[in-house]
């Protein structure tokens, strides 16, 4: 591994267990692993392997019963919900297998949202839409509602949706499934292009081309890391333009018994 590469995320002995009536159901049991900046791994396994649940996680979606989650040197994992939203914003691009567009709003309108929430003006928002809009193909899909727009084009839009802010990490779960083969090779072609920006990538899924693509793969089962391998190494990004993690001042201010 290149020794450049420094540790960007780190999931220390991460637990996460949901009540259901009498019973404690564990997604998540004592779960440790590093992230390096520019990576781009893949999380295989079963249905209920704890997939989502673990990204969930790492993006403050949901909190761990146990452990820590560190996003370069904070704390993530005990960040209040207001801060957390928004270190997200700032610095992580979700993408979600049901795609989670807000039905009332176009394509365009979806896109810009992130951008609304992170102060940009107007005309940087507009012209930042349109360049996400190319990227995904979906130029002339613009106006579309939700609705009128298939499976495969409305997670081409929560794509540009979490590229919006520009973030160094993206967190992708199974976005590829249920799709057809044409939109499948779409988004598998844009982690391609993910990759080569320098982006840090994790993403859990199934599709054989992603998984090809990955320098790392992680296998779980029963809410456990089984197998961890890495495939490539990761490439040197040196001398690159590469967007960094954003910690805002009233972040940076908290003391430590505060994170």
């Amino acid at each position: 591994m290149n020794l450049k590469n420094e540790k960007l995320i780190r999931c220390i002995n991460l637990k996460k267990e949901y009540e259901l009536g009498d019973y404690i159901i564990s997604a998540i049991d004592d779960v440790s692993f590093e992230v390096y900046k520019h990576d781009f791994i893949a999380i295989e396994g079963p249905s209920g392997a704890g997939k989502t649940t673990l990204l969930h996680l790492i993006a403050g979606l949901e909190k761990p019963t146990q452990g820590e989650i560190y996003i370069e040197w904070v704390r993530t994992s005990d960040l209040g919900e207001e801060f957390m939203t928004l270190f997200r914003i700032l610095n992580i691009g979700f993408i979600f297998q049901s795609f989670n567009l807000i039905s009332s709003l176009t394509a365009e309108e979806n896109i810009e949202f992130p951008m609304q929430l992170a102060g940009f003006e107007e005309q940087v928002r507009k012209e930042r839409v349109k360049q996400l809009l190319n990227k995904v193909k979906l130029i002339e899909r613009n106006e579309h509602l939700p609705i009128q727009l298939s499976a495969g084009e409305q997670q081409r839009v929560g794509i540009a949706r979490a590229l919006a802010n520009d973030p160094s990490i993206i967190l992708a779960d199974e976005p590829t499934a249920n799709l057809d083969k044409k939109n499948s090779e779409i988004i598998a072609n844009l982690f391609n292009e993910l990759r080569d920006e320098g982006k840090t990538i994790i993403v859990s899924t199934h599709d054989e081309r992603i998984l090809n693509s990955a320098y790392r793969i992680i296998s779980m089962e029963d809410g456990k890391i089984i197998k961890d391998t890495r495939i490539k190494e990761i490439p040197n990004f040196e001398g690159k333009i590469i967007k960094e993690i954003q910690i805002p001042e009233s972040i940076k201010s908290l003391s430590s018994n505060e994170l």
